[in-house]
This record gives structure tokens, C-alpha cells and sequence, in this order.
């Protein structure tokens, strides 16, 4: 008995080095003393039922296993410039969330001169209209290069007044490597916060955030009223969502709405212009669609006298 204490006491202390060099927290192999919660291990970390961060999605958050974990580095990617206010605004919603659930009501976002210049800042009455959170809950942190802001991030997770922790950058600048992401991924972590990494006009890389969204504009749907769609309206804001780097999860892309008057995420609701109509009783093809036949001339007209 005692060799077999000695030997768990010796795995046990090789785990912590592994999770201290990669970065994260080492894995629990008992649930914590005074509790009986089960621990999962979930991406090489181990996290409690409270750990995750649900977008309210049933299939978006199944395909997250869950969905975002609390104390870690989350990757939110928009490939094109264009794509800016997308991924910001769904940043934001997360981070509403966050907020509303830890009900603590500040957010850190740290940027260089660079970002705020080219992608520009939330607009502070749509702050209060979209998402629910008052400018005066809105921190900004204009960071002269991007040692500062990596920097200004790792020191803002031990603030326990704040929420979450927003890192927007452009690009893929060469101090953002592995090192810099696992260095934040550790104090997010520590301090059970999520830190989110918006990274505007980037492509791929190695990094230690163990999720990875690619965000981009989708078309908004008509506004919903009682007696159905109301024309030439703009509905709720919506999100193609990709999964590009999980490391429970499998890729898939995902169409997502914000609900801003509940301030929660809802599946995309499917709208057809013109009634479907069933298969023909007889044959595979599609019955024609109701309507009025038009007649159109086939012959060129004559030319007219003179030309």
C-alpha cells in the first residue's frame, strides 16, 4: 500500500510539471474535498459543471461539448477587415453573457492604436440597446504596442470586478506566438476568467487557446411581428459561426441569432419567400409553384421605319 501511495504521489507530481510547462491547470483526480460534484476532464484541463460558458444553442453548444470554458483563451477570428463588426458584436454578446450570469458588471477591452484606428469602437448607445451593457461598464485600454496590451491583459486577470477580458489585435504579429497565448491561457485559468482573443484579417496558427471560432456577417431575417414577417425590416442580428479549432469538438458551421430584447443567443429561425409544396403524386419533380403565367416574345421586334 504504501509503494502504490508513493508511486500516485509521484504521477500525480509529473502531471502538475506537464500542465505547468503546457501552460494549464493540472487534472483532478478526485472531486474536491467537502463536495460531491463530478470533475470531467475536458480538453486536457479539469473543469466543474460551472465552468462553461452556454450560448443558450442546443446544437452549438453540444458541438462545443458544452460550450466555452470560463477560465481559458478563446480564440474569436474574422478573416477579412469587413468582418470586424461581426466578430466584435459577437464578442460582445459573449461577454454580455458572461457578465450577466457572474453578474459583474465591467469589461476590460485592450487594443492597440492600430485596431481601434482601422476596425473603430462599439458605439455606445447600441452598447446599451444590443447587448445591455452601459458604457460606463465598458473599459478601454489603448495599448501604444502590442507587448503593452499582452501585458495589460495578463495583470487584468486578477481584477476580480471584471467579467471578462477582450484582446482585440490585427493580424498575425510575430510576438503572438505560443508562448504569449499560453502565458495568458495560465492567468485566465488561475482566475477563472474568460479571456476572449479577437484577431481581425488573421489566418490560422498555432496557439494555446484550446478553441478557435471563424466569424463572419450572415444575413439578418425579417422582423417577426403577430400577424407574421414584417416586409423591408431588419430581425435580429445574426452570425455564421465556424468551429476551426476545438480540441473536444468536431468543426462545423453554425447560423446564430442574437436576441436583443432577451440579450441571449437563439437558433436561426429558417424563413422561405413563397409557400413549399409537396412532390407530385406520380413522378420525383416538384409541382409548380401557384402563380401567373406570363407570356414573352420570342421574335425579335421589326425595326422601326426609318432606323
Amino acid at each position: 500500500m504504501a509503494a502504490h501511495a508513493v508511486a500516485q504521489a509521484t504521477l500525480c507530481a509529473l502531471r502538475q510539471d506537464i500542465a505547468r510547462i503546457e501552460g494549464r491547470l493540472a487534472e483532478r483526480l478526485e472531486p474536491p474535498p467537502g463536495t460531491d460534484m463530478t470533475v470531467l476532464r475536458h480538453g486536457g484541463r479539469a473543469f466543474r459543471g460551472g465552468d462553461l460558458l452556454a450560448t443558450g444553442v442546443k446544437a452549438f453548444d453540444a458541438a462545443l461539448d458544452g460550450g466555452l470554458s470560463r477560465g481559458a483563451l478563446s480564440e474569436i477570428h474574422a478573416v477579412q477587415t469587413r468582418d470586424a463588426g461581426a466578430s466584435a458584436s459577437f464578442t460582445l454578446a459573449l461577454a454580455a453573457l458572461a457578465m450577466k450570469e457572474r453578474q459583474q458588471r465591467s469589461l476590460l477591452w485592450i487594443g492597440t492604436a492600430e485596431i481601434f484606428r482601422e476596425a473603430g469602437l462599439p458605439y455606445a448607445a447600441g452598447l446599451t440597446q444590443t447587448f445591455g451593457i452601459s458604457p460606463e461598464e465598458l473599459l478601454f485600454a489603448d495599448a501604444p504596442k502590442l507587448a503593452d496590451a499582452l501585458w495589460i491583459a495578463e495583470e487584468a486577470t486578477r481584477l476580480s470586478a471584471l467579467a471578462a477580458i477582450v484582446i482585440e489585435l490585427r493580424g498575425n504579429p510575430e510576438r503572438l506566438d505560443l508562448t504569449a497565448t499560453r502565458r495568458l491561457h495560465r492567468r485566465a485559468g488561475d482566475a477563472g476568467r474568460s479571456v476572449f482573443l479577437v484577431r481581425q484579417a488573421a489566418f490560422a496558427e498555432p496557439t494555446a487557446a484550446p478553441v478557435r471560432l471563424v466569424v463572419s456577417p450572415a444575413p439578418a431575417a425579417l422582423r417577426r411581428t403577430l400577424t407574421g414577417p414584417l416586409e423591408g425590416s431588419l430581425g435580429n442580428p445574426a452570425f455564421s459561426v465556424s468551429i476551426g479549432k476545438s480540441r473536444t469538438a468536431a468543426g462545423g458551421r453554425f447560423l446564430v441569432e442574437w436576441n436583443c430584447h432577451d440579450l441571449a443567443f437563439q437558433e436561426r429561425q429558417q424563413t422561405h419567400p413563397r409557400r413549399l409544396v409537396s412532390l407530385s403524386r406520380h413522378g420525383a419533380d416538384l409541382a409548380p409553384a401557384a402563380g401567373a403565367v406570363v407570356a414573352l416574345e420570342t421574335a425579335p421586334r421589326r425595326a422601326a421605319a426609318g432606323r
